[in-house]
């Protein structure tokens, strides 16, 4: 069952996004059979992060809960906010490309 797991930054924290980075991105590879969706969310002009949303394949609550405890970013306060919903597939074009 899919959950989507929306994260919204801490004011003043792009630093220590930055630093946590690579973490966040090896954190991502080791659970990728998990994700199947994921990216930064920007501010409307795409000059900073402002969060993360992941769009995750797992059984259960507690398995979006758990992925999102261990997560780096998270791991190191830089979340204001964390929600979790469960939720189903619509509509989805896998053939939709970036316009930006």
């Amino acid at each position: 069952m899919l959950w989507a797991v929306y994260c919204v930054d801490k004011p003043d924290t792009a630093a220590t996004r930055e630093k946590y980075l690579e973490a966040h991105r090896a954190y991502l590879t080791t659970v990728t059979p998990s994700i199947f969706f994921s990216g930064p969310l920007q501010s409307d002009d795409a000059s900073a992060s402002v969060g993360s949303l992941f769009i995750l394949n797992v059984k259960g609550r507690q398995e979006a809960q758990a992925f999102i405890d261990n997560e780096p970013f998270n791991k190191q306060g830089i979340f204001k906010s964390i929600t979790i919903n469960r939720m189903r597939k619509g509509r989805f074009n896998a053939g939709l490309v970036d316009v930006a």
